[in-house]
């Protein structure tokens, strides 16, 4: 008699577009492993009751999305390295007799997106991170790992930018200002979106002199059609603009490394994905 496949989830909340489960079930089957993947949509109020239920009844781990990520960091008796840089959770495991262990993959997987799917360049650039929220803390540590020259991070309130900032700043050259810095003149070499204006059908408020014929632009966000954000992008003559895609597959792919041992091929998952 075979035994029952091993559960996971997505929790979040609202959680129905979620690409997850089509993503981690490609993965599995690619990988042969034995493994159910569900969405659980969870308001604030009973993210903690929901997740520790979860965990009790046999569940082996978890994705976290908006809005649970920094409650997420809490819960877990314990957490990566990575994690606690970043100060918010994407992913649960169980380990050691029902102890938690919290992890962020979004960085890694932004990172993995960047160098290996798109061929761009890290190191030695100027890079502008739009946002200060979780979205941001996530992706700066590995960003800055990469030795960039510089890293812009702006926010509609300054003083958020500038906090986030000094936390990061043993880690390379970062600074932080608002929309309407005079920091904000020159161009970038990569401009990366972390805020959540794309979702809202905006965009955020800055010059379009950021953008030159060598600027690459990054939405952290995706959609099946083109964000605001990289309509706003090659409106102003970028050379490329990006959306999150891959970032959304090799985050799950890290992931699912740390729950499984394996880890599975990216490349046919965002081929399927974007043909879907």
């Amino acid at each position: 008699m075979n035994a029952a496949p091993d559960q996971y989830g997505v929790i979040g909340h609202p959680v129905a577009h979620s690409w997850s489960p089509f993503i981690h079930g490609l993965f599995a089957r690619q990988t042969e492993q034995a493994m159910v993947y569900r969405r659980f949509d969870v308001p604030p109020a009973k993210f903690r009751r929901h997740v520790m239920h979860f965990f009790l009844h046999g569940g082996r781990g978890l994705n976290v999305t908006l809005p649970h990520k920094v409650a997420a960091a809490g819960l877990a008796n314990e957490l990566t390295p990575r994690a606690e840089r970043a100060g918010a959770v994407n992913t649960l495991m169980i380990q050691n007799e029902n102890e938690i262990l919290g992890d962020n993959t979004d960085g890694e997987g932004l990172v993995r997106d960047l160098q290996d799917n798109c061929g761009v360049t890290v190191g030695g650039t100027r890079i502008l991170i739009l946002g200060a929220g979780g979205a941001a803390r996530g992706v700066l540590a590995p960003l800055l790992e990469l030795q960039p020259r510089e890293i812009v991070v702006a926010n509609r309130t300054a003083a958020r930018a500038s906090a986030l900032a000094r936390e990061f700043a043993e880690l390379g050259n970062l600074i932080g200002c608002g929309f309407d810095s005079a920091l904000l003149t020159d161009d970038f070499d990569l401009i990366i979106n972390a805020t959540a204006a794309s979702t809202e059908g905006d965009v955020p408020v800055v010059a379009a002199t950021l953008v030159s014929k060598r600027t690459i632009c990054y939405d952290l966000a995706y959609s099946k059609e083109k964000t605001p954000f990289v309509r706003w992008a090659e409106s102003h003559g970028c050379v490329r603009a990006l959306q999150g895609w891959g970032m959304l597959v090799e985050q799950a792919a890290e992931s699912f490394s740390v729950w499984r041992g394996i880890r599975p091929q990216t490349a046919p998952v965002l081929q399927a994905l974007i043909a879907s």
